[in-house]
């Protein structure tokens, strides 16, 4: 099919949904209001429709009072059983496809269900909106003269049960609809290969034969990608080898310690980066401006929003609000009731908004400590057991402990860093590192997949630190006593460069 006949097509079924995207910006809360009824009364005859009376439930004051809020820990059983091949537990469709992510304190992974209406009513819906914001804020855009590449997770599907699970881009590339494919590289075979380094050259091999247009994935891993790309060709910069390069759409991780490394591989100033906001558990917002650090929330995927204000979050005074209710510059956890069969399902996500007419939202951090700086989401539980039972086997005592990423730095890979106060030190401090990476894998496949052959993720670097290093900083910043402590885990490096500058 020629190109400029893709162009009109494309063109003309982007605007239309233009005007749909408008009908929620307009009445964002009467569209959140008919898609919980309609959640409801699609899952009415579920076992969970049935315990729960969703039939009875007619507005969200109901809604609210008699549907608990969920962790992953609540659904664990459930979604095993659904995982086996029961069907109609907690959503009305045969579920056949699960999302496999970091796991919780249980258990070393999570298996987030996808069902058909999310694959085609949110994953799928929220790529082709992507294109459709983009394309109405660029009218003179060439994106469908070339291709995009994407880059997804190198694990690959295993089925088992008449199910699949696998990262949840492994399930939206196997699923890809016919238009997708079209205008992607690389094939959906290399896209899938399970091994990281065999892949990442065929990625190499068969995308610089390509006009490739845009670029989308992870940043820390889209990085490792083109510095490939780079060295493989001899060139140093990418508009020398895919001259029609314009945007990059980009998600998962921040992207703010990995923008001037762009910069210095993408060197036009034109050249457009925009956010996505999504997991496995749904895709939730979109930029939907140029050159803006904002992000609009999608309201009409199949997502039924509310919020927990973080200045009550984990206390008695808790208080759960709809989206109506939201204001600006406030922390919010995030809680979704999905077309997934996820009901009031803590995310652990939170967000600040930064407008509410549309509303608009900014990724603010997590309910708990992490670090996510490579899509490996190690969160404090996993730091926790894993330095119990290395301490417990190297019979070392820990006082206090902070960590934060070591950002890669041209080709150089990331890494964690850890700064250690012990009370009894271990004897052999590479020993004790070497334990503790292993353990960390055992507990977090994320992490593990990052750190396999040292592709993302280097082994982790441990420092001693002085006796009463922690104390010393948390007096010097006025913060002892009460619940003031340093955070154990941070995406960013401030804690612990002002603790590494005291501890010389």
């Amino acid at each position: 099919m020629p190109i400029p006949i893709v162009n009109s097509i494309a063109s003309w079924f982007l605007k239309k949904r233009f005007h749909q995207i408008d009908l929620f910006l307009k009445y964002p809360n009467e569209v959140q209001q008919e898609l919980l009824t309609h959640l409801l009364n699609k899952a009415k005859d579920t076992e969970y429709g049935k315990k729960y009376d969703f039939e009875s439930i007619t507005d969200y004051k109901t809604f609210s009072e008699r549907m608990p809020l969920s962790t992953y820990e609540d659904y664990q059983k459930d979604i095993e059983r659904s995982r086996q091949g029961e069907n109609n537990i907690f959503w009305p469709q045969p579920i056949k496809w699960f999302a496999k992510s970091s796991g919780t304190t249980n258990a070393k992974s999570k298996f987030i269900p996808v069902s058909e209406d999310s694959l085609e009513d949110c994953h799928y819906a929220a790529s082709k909106d992507l294109l459709c914001l983009y394309l109405n804020n660029n009218e003179n855009s060439q994106l469908f003269t070339g291709k995009s590449l994407r880059l997804g997770g190198s694990k690959e599907l295993y089925k088992e049960n008449g199910t699949a699970f696998g990262d949840l881009s492994a399930i939206l590339i196997d699923n890809m609809p016919f238009w997708a494919e079209f205008s992607s590289t690389p094939s959906s075979k290399v896209s899938l290969m399970s091994n990281w380094e065999e892949k990442m050259q065929a990625i190499v091999n068969e995308t610089i034969q390509e006009n490739v247009t845009s670029l989308a994935g992870v940043p820390s891993w889209m990085l490792v990608l083109l510095n490939n790309v780079l060295e493989t060709t001899g060139k140093t910069n990418l508009f020398d080898i895919w001259p029609n390069l314009e945007v990059y759409f980009h998600g998962g991780v921040s992207f703010l310690p990995y923008k001037d490394q762009y910069k210095n591989i993408l060197p036009k100033k034109d050249f457009r980066y925009y956010e996505i906001y999504n997991a496995s558990e749904g895709f939730f917002a979109i930029q939907d401006h140029n050159n803006s650090s904002e992000l609009l929330l999608m309201l009409d995927y199949g997502i039924f929003y509310e919020f927990i204000p973080m200045d009550t979050y984990g206390t008695k005074y808790e208080k759960i609000i709809p989206l109506s209710e939201v204001e600006k510059d406030k922390n919010y956890a995030v809680i979704i009731t999905t077309n997934a069969g996820l009901w009031r399902y803590k995310i652990g996500d939170t967000v600040r908004f930064t407008s509410t007419n549309p509303y608009r939202i900014k990724v603010s951090g997590r309910t708990k400590h992490h670090i996510n700086a490579f899509g490996e989401e190690l969160i404090i539980e996993n730091a926790e057991d894993a330095l119990r039972k290395v301490c417990k086997k190297t019979k070392a005592e820990i006082v206090e402990y902070t960590a934060a990423p070591i950002f890669m730095q041209g080709k150089e890979k990331g890494a964690h860093e850890w700064l250690i106060e012990f009370k009894t030190a271990p004897s052999d401090i590479n020993y004790f590192n070497e334990l503790f990476d292993n353990a960390l894998k055992a507990l977090n496949s994320d992490y593990e997949a990052k750190r396999y052959n040292n592709m993302t993720l280097n082994k982790p670097t441990i420092h001693i630190a002085r006796e009463q290093l922690f104390y010393d900083w948390l007096k010097q910043n006025n913060k002892l006593g009460g619940q003031h402590k340093v955070p154990r885990l941070s995406n960013t490096r401030d804690y612990l460069d002002a603790l590494l500058n005291l501890n010389k």
